[in-house]
């Protein structure tokens, strides 16, 4: 009895990346609606206000200074390692890493580079943006800090925006951005808020960044993903001059091979075959030329078939078996009788 063999997890997964083997038709790309469009300048709204909040030493300085005190990685000392652990999802190498093999993974099946250009452009976004703001604010970290209630801003540092949040919040929204059906697009959207708001509790809690430069790299990260749609024409233009690069290489790696020179051969015209008419008399045959003498019959046995009773016996040559006077022969024949002499 032949049983199917109950399919696992991973076969499953496996099983549904294999089900589009080929390029799609059409891609879903998001497009800069009016919602996203009022997304966006909210966003920008509230990333001007934070940094005004921070230039002006206002209530959110004194909330980071309390923070700062109250020393989280000191109260909660338990889970420190985890913590240690969990932050790396926000670290640029790692990550990029990840999201690139994957993404790297699905345009090899799809035939496009639509995922890992848009994941470059997504990167090169954050570092021009929240590197600039890093180094035109150069705010110092809770650890560097060097008065009391100062915003600590233009002292050299780098940490406003938080660049492990603004990764985070960009790193694992592409998978999102980049989501083909919007079920998937909403899980992941709700994975990557998740993610990114633990990271950033997560620089928090070890003292490596303010309150203040979490929110900022939320904001950060959230412009960036909402800004991409105006990046897809760029983005289409540079996927057809890399396909377009690629066909002139091997175009031009064809013309510089050998080709080796033709064979001459000469063509072979065929008459074609006419049915001959019913009224034209039949074409003669050439005579066989007498060159060659007629081979001579054949014959498989060397004589004509007779009869099994007809053949007389023989005794095959070279036996070793006396013959038997006595044995009469099997035709019938009779032979004269023995003389009878008295005794």
């Amino acid at each position: 009895m032949r049983t199917e063999r109950n399919l696992t997890r991973l076969d499953r997964v496996f099983a549904r990346l294999d089900r589009e083997p080929e390029r799609p038709a059409h891609f879903d790309l998001p497009k800069m609606s009016r919602h996203r469009v009022v997304l966006f300048t909210a966003t920008l709204a509230f990333y001007l206000a934070i940094v005004w909040a921070v230039v002006i030493t206002s209530w959110l300085i004194r909330l980071d200074w309390q923070v700062m005190f109250f020393r989280p990685y000191q109260q909660w000392s338990g889970i420190h390692w985890f913590v240690d652990y969990y932050v790396v999802l926000g670290q640029r190498g790692p990550t990029a890493v990840m999201v690139a093999a994957w993404l790297g993974w699905r345009s090899w099946r799809q035939h496009t580079l639509r995922p890992l250009l848009t994941l470059g452009a997504s990167l090169l976004l954050l570092n021009i943006t929240v590197g600039a703001a890093k180094l035109g604010m150069g705010r110092l970290g809770p650890h560097y800090a060097t008065v009391i209630g100062s915003n600590e801003m233009g002292l050299g540092g780098d940490i406003f925006p938080s660049g492990h949040t603004a990764n985070a919040v960009v790193t694992w929204g592409i998978l999102a951005y980049l989501a083909s059906t919007p079920r998937a697009r909403r899980w992941l959207s709700a994975a990557s808020a998740v993610t990114s708001l633990g990271v950033g509790m997560s620089t928090v809690y070890l003292g490596t960044h303010w309150l203040s430069d979490v929110l900022l790299g939320w904001a950060a990260g959230l412009l960036i993903l909402l800004a991409l749609p105006w990046c897809e024409p760029f983005i289409a233009r540079a996927e057809t001059g890399i396909f377009d690069l690629r066909d002139r290489w091997r175009a031009g790696r064809g013309r510089t091979a050998p080709v080796p020179a033709p064979v001459p051969v000469s063509p072979v015209v065929l008459k074609p075959r006419t049915a001959p008419a019913e009224d034209a008399p039949a074409p003669e045959r050439e005579p066989v030329s007498s060159a060659r003498s007629p081979r001579a019959p054949i014959h498989l046995a060397p004589g004509p078939h007779t009869a099994r009773s007809e053949r007389t016996p023989v005794t095959p040559v070279g036996s070793r078996r006396p013959q038997h006077p006595e044995r009469q022969p099997r035709g019938g024949a009779t032979q004269p009788a023995r003389p009878l002499t008295g005794g």
